[in-house]
């Protein structure tokens, strides 16, 4: 059976101390940065795991991050956010932290009641996946643990958001429908439901200025309802030629449903996605969509409740820039006069 490993076993592949091998896995003065740098490196490489109930009982810190999913984004296997949740999980273990994971039932979102995990004082911070009522998230604020929110915000709470550029990635896939001769161009997604989707409608419509395309009140389709149930797509009699969805897994939905109606896509209408998920290749044409940089979101989110575990420390909103996927789901069509250009 292979021997747990040491700082005494660090301490001498590295010819140093084990005093100076503990204060740089703790991140305690009196080392240097690269040395310090080398120490952690050659741990993880050597497969070192802390002690950390023995650390928790001398710091009084838990190293366990909460991990709140609301229960209307967790049901799906696919879930979105259950893959942010692995890699959080993952890197937080590589810092010396367990992230536990914690489903937020509808009823308890609707009655501000906090999780188990936090009046058992089994963690140092929470970081939120998926948006959550605005009342839920004054009440995660008010309490004396760091919380950072991941892909949402709301404008008039000061709060540490991570987000991807919904507004860009929507506009820059909407230009893209543009330039290759489209101008009935639909927006699926329920813009009331969360900021990451009024967002990207936002993105989409700026796209439409620009291009001098009136909004059609028509093209703007309701995905899911107040409690972010999916419903079923009502399209409209007069069928766009394209259609910008909020999601990849909503684009799925679009183009099969498109299929029962004998639509061809991209030969008889085109459709985009947003984040690169596992609908986007399983999809038949595959989806051209927006990238969500979910590693960087993850690296910054990790970072940022570390940090204010540590010390009380603000971050704001940060936005991560999303780039598009290419792939074959929409269709050049003929008789394009290109607009953007002209004065407005």
């Amino acid at each position: 059976m292979k021997k747990n490993v040491t700082m005494k076993d660090i301490a001498k592949e590295l010819n140093v101390s084990s005093v100076t091998v503990s204060k740089a896995l703790n991140d305690k003065e009196g080392v240097g940065e690269e040395l310090k740098q080398k120490i952690k490196d050659l741990a993880k490489e050597m497969g070192y795991r802390m002690n950390t109930m023995a650390k928790s009982m001398k710091e009084g810190l838990s190293y366990n991050v909460g991990i709140i999913i609301a229960e209307k984004f967790a049901g799906d296997v696919q879930s979105f956010y259950l893959m942010f949740y692995q890699k959080i999980s993952k890197l937080l273990e590589e810092n010396g932290y367990y992230g536990v994971l914690q489903i937020l039932t509808q009823e308890d979102e609707a009655n501000l009641v906090l999780p188990r995990i936090y009046h058992e004082n089994r963690v140092d911070g929470f970081i939120v996946l998926g948006q959550l009522s605005k009342n839920y998230v004054k009440v995660l604020q008010d309490k004396e643990v760091p919380n950072v929110f991941l892909d949402f915000y709301y404008k008039d709470l000061s709060m540490d958001s991570i987000v991807t550029d919904n507004f860009y990635g929507a506009y820059e896939l909407t230009n893209y429908l543009m330039a290759s001769g489209h101008s009935k161009i639909a927006f699926v997604g329920n813009i009331y439901a969360t900021s990451s989707i009024q967002d990207r409608f936002l993105g989409y419509y700026k796209s439409l200025l620009e291009y001098k395309v009136k909004l059609n009140d028509d093209y703007i389709i309701s995905d899911r309802n107040e409690s972010g149930k999916h419903i079923d797509l009502q399209l409209p009699k007069n069928m766009p030629t394209a259609f910008v969805c909020n999601c990849d897994q909503i684009a799925y939905k679009l183009i099969n449903k498109l299929k029962d109606l004998a639509y061809k896509v991209p030969d008889d209408i085109s459709v985009v996605g947003f984040d690169d998920d596992v609908y986007a290749s399983i999809s038949e044409p595959q989806i051209t969509t927006i990238s969500v940089d979910v590693d960087q979101m993850v690296t910054t989110a990790v970072e940022c409740i570390l940090e204010k575990i540590k010390m009380d420390k603000d971050y704001g909103r940060v936005t991560i820039e999303g780039k598009i996927v290419y792939r074959d789901s929409v269709k050049s069509i003929e008789n394009y006069i290109d607009k953007k250009h002209e004065n407005i």
